[in-house]
């Protein structure tokens, strides 16, 4: 657990019935630092129940803290008792919803891929690139207090955890990437399971370029009140296929100088958390694992590793064309979406970065 807070923090949920919402409100249950204060989706939603609103697909009952919660409207109205915003918009609904949000003075924490590429807005995994939470200051400053502050790809964010020990160490020059992605990355309105059984779908809207795009971004630096972009040069190839959670990525890299898997596998298993983000509530003690069978990892046997906040690597071995090659099983709801989310809140907070008073 992280430290007392002075305070407890109140949590506005966006699309909170929505898969990734539901995630937000299952690992917020008995949460040390915060209070789910508003649950808040579509009109359709708007006046119900949470319990009726929601077509719940977790295990178990929806926390009854958050049960009998009158859905709210997404406006900064409905948010306006809220220390933060965890955001689980689709992209479109939240690229005119969180900036509307921000100018209100709440700060916004994304899910949503719609601000990740925004030059002054952070794309945080906490354990790789706290820096560019230094891009808040200058948002708050702009905006009354409010900003935006994005959590990448369910796949990009597994990706880059897993990568970041050898970037590192290394350097990373090239990657081609090939994913295998759970059902569940798309959310309640995901393919039919006629479309799956028997099959793979080679195809995801907007996701082999959200990869390609977001990796740079990630292991970008921060110039000038905009995060500079690495030259690193990404090539993925995304598939969704018959899994309900945990996405697979078969990941070949060059790396700056001949590494041999072994040194890999070493330097893997000796990366940790910095700091302050190894005390969070929501951080575990190793966020990558490796294993060492032949077969491993694998979605259905190591994707709740670390409760689902842990990225599990296996297979580390000689790629003929780039150098090194393995395989990264990370669970795209939790590490990739809400548990990822839920940490940079966490992080924010740690920092004294979130509360209408900035303290």
């Amino acid at each position: 657990m992280g430290r007392t807070l002075v305070k407890r923090y109140r949590v506005g949920i966006l699309g909170a019935t929505g898969l990734v919402g539901q995630r937000l409100i299952e690992r917020l249950r008995d949460h040390p630092w915060f209070d789910v204060q508003v649950v808040a989706a579509s009109s359709r939603s708007v006046g119900r129940a949470y319990s009726d609103a929601a077509q719940w697909c977790l295990d178990g009952e929806v926390p009854p803290g958050v049960a009998g919660m009158r859905v709210r409207g997404c406006g900064p109205a409905d948010l306006a008792g809220c220390d933060l915003v965890l955001s689980a918009l689709d992209s479109a609904t939240a690229r005119e919803i969180e900036p509307r949000l921000r100018e209100a003075g709440l700060p916004v924490i994304s899910n949503s891929s719609a601000h990740r590429m925004m030059a002054g807005v952070p794309l945080v995994i906490p354990e790789v690139n706290p820096a560019q939470l230094d891009l808040v200051r200058a948002q708050r400053e702009r905006h009354g207090g409010g900003f935006i502050v994005t959590n990448p790809n369910c796949s990009a964010i597994g990706l880059a955890l897993g990568l970041a020990p050898l970037h590192r160490s290394y350097g990373l020059k090239r990657i081609v990437v090939t994913t295998m992605q759970a059902i569940s990355g798309a959310g309640l309105d995901g393919p039919r399971a006629l479309d799956l059984l028997d099959n793979v779908v080679p195809y995801i809207a907007g996701e082999e370029e959200k990869l390609e795009q977001e990796l740079a971004k990630i292991f970008g630096e921060v110039e000038d009140g905009v995060v500079r972009p690495s030259p690193l040069e990404v090539s993925a190839h995304c598939h969704r296929v018959g899994v309900r959670d945990g996405h697979l990525e078969a990941v070949s890299m060059e790396l700056g100088r001949s590494v041999e898997p072994e040194e890999a596998v070493e330097t893997l298993r000796g990366f940790t958390a910095p700091g302050d983000v190894g005390n969070l509530p929501s951080s575990v003690p190793r966020p990558i694992r490796v294993r060492d069978e032949i077969d491993r990892p694998q979605p259905r046997l190591d994707r709740n590793a670390g409760e689902g906040m842990a990225v599990v690597i296996g297979r580390v071995r000689r790629c003929p064309v780039l150098g090194l090659k393995m395989e990264v099983v990370s669970h795209n709801a939790i590490r990739g979406a809400a548990g990822g989310t839920l940490l940079v809140a966490e992080l924010l907070a740690e920092r004294g970065l979130v509360g209408r008073s900035g303290a």
